[in-house]
């Protein structure tokens, strides 16, 4: 009944998707209530199922990232799985893909055979480069995504090399503007009478997601000619806002943009004189002299402990934290009263904590979702409610069909 009350109840999902980036669009709308079905090979060799962290040989990324979905095998490689799967679409709202383009063409799934099955279906279709372009047919990863878009000629040190994160956020991004899509397709469908509605397919480029989130930069080097480049943790577009480090040897994130809250910082930091400084009178300025009024926080910072940093900064009501690991995240008072981290319970290894979905619905309360499931776990339940008969899975089971 919970999961009746959630946005997205009633929509069906079925994610043909591997690894991270499209999956991660149906999951996120999983937690909103989707009924999400996942299609994998029969081999199970997903290489999300491979992918660190994996604990006594089970994969940890899988059950989370795959969260709250039913899972089915099926090889549409084959002429019987492909027909099969041509059936199976029509009880479906959104298919969910990200092979090469071409190649759900190539095993007779193409948009066009898709939509005499079932003319209301929304294909997500996430690749690297997009469905057209000179790179359209080429591989990529996440890190492959943020260096094309400009993102990763952003982190770093200034005169160090570019950077990644040591997590795969080119994916993870897609996935939010995936599941975006669906959404948005679901509404621009449903809007309209019953007998109008109809199916669409969505082109969703991996390095176009990450180039989005880049937003004023293109008219940035436009005006300027000049290509925004790295510049460690410190921000080069408002100030002051860096990392700092404290005398007891913890990074501390602190952001005072406008003029009233560096006014305030400048009071808790018991040196209001640079308020007033010609120097540092307003954001453009403190940006003109940013090596300087860096190199005094920095100093005053590396004089407090956390604990007298905190209390003067909160005293005058400034933006900070420390920077958090994960470790910290799971133990702040604040997040664990609001449930930021929820526990998946695992048939096997038990309770394993993940992000609880978001965002949240006053008056609603979210379920917990299952973890991803093992290969083919719902083949009885998914294939049954087609008329498939035990023997008839047994046998497709035999040659590999599913």
């Amino acid at each position: 009944m919970i999961m009746q009350n959630l946005p997205l109840a009633g929509v069906r999902i079925l994610d043909m998707a591997t690894v991270l980036a499209a999956p991660f669009s149906a999951t996120l709308c999983a937690d909103m209530g989707a009924d999400v079905v996942k299609l994998e090979l029969p081999d199970g060799n997903d290489t999300l199922r491979t992918l660190a962290p994996v604990h006594e040989e089970h994969a940890i990324f899988w059950k989370t990232a795959n969260r709250g979905k039913k899972g089915i095998s099926l090889d549409v490689r084959q002429a019987e799985g492909c027909k099969l799967f041509l059936e199976l679409i029509q009880g479906f709202d959104v298919l969910v893909e990200n092979f090469r383009t071409g190649t759900l063409d190539r095993w007779g799934l193409d948009i066009a055979t898709l939509h005499r099955h079932n003319p209301r279906l929304i294909v997500l279709r996430v690749t690297g480069y997009g469905q057209t372009g000179p790179l359209a047919r080429k591989p990529g990863f996440a890190r492959i995504f943020e260096a094309m878009s400009g993102f990763a000629h952003l982190i770093g040190e200034t005169d160090g090399p570019p950077q990644h994160m040591n997590y795969p956020l080119g994916d993870v991004m897609t996935g939010v503007f995936g599941a975006f899509a669906i959404t948005t397709a679901l509404i621009g469908r449903n809007s309209k009478p019953v007998e109008e509605q109809r199916g669409t397919e969505i082109d969703l480029s991996a390095t176009e997601a990450m180039l989005r989130l880049l937003d004023a930069l293109p008219a940035e080097y436009a005006l300027s000619g000049i290509p925004r480049n790295r510049a460690g943790s410190r921000a080069t577009y408002t100030a002051p806002s860096n990392v700092y480090k404290t005398s007891d040897g913890i990074w501390v994130t602190v952001v005072s943009s406008g003029n009233a809250i560096f006014k305030r910082l400048t009071s808790a930091m018991q040196m209001p004189e640079l308020a007033t400084d010609p120097r540092f009178s307003n954001n453009l300025q403190r940006m003109a002299n940013l090596e300087v009024l860096d190199g005094i926080i920095t100093d005053w910072c590396g004089a407090q402990t956390l604990q007298q940093l905190a209390e003067r900064l909160d005293s005058m009501d400034v933006p900070y934290t420390k920077v958090y690991s994960i470790a910290d995240v799971m133990e702040d008072a604040h997040l664990q009263e609001r449930q930021a981290i929820i526990e998946l319970q695992d048939p096997v290894l038990g309770p394993l904590p993940a992000p609880a979905p978001v965002p949240r619905f006053a008056g609603q309360k979210t379920p917990t979702p299952t973890v991803g499931p093992s290969t083919g776990q719902h083949n009885s339940e998914i294939f049954g409610k087609l008329g498939l008969t035990d023997g008839e899975m047994q046998s497709l089971k035999s040659r590999g069909v599913i």
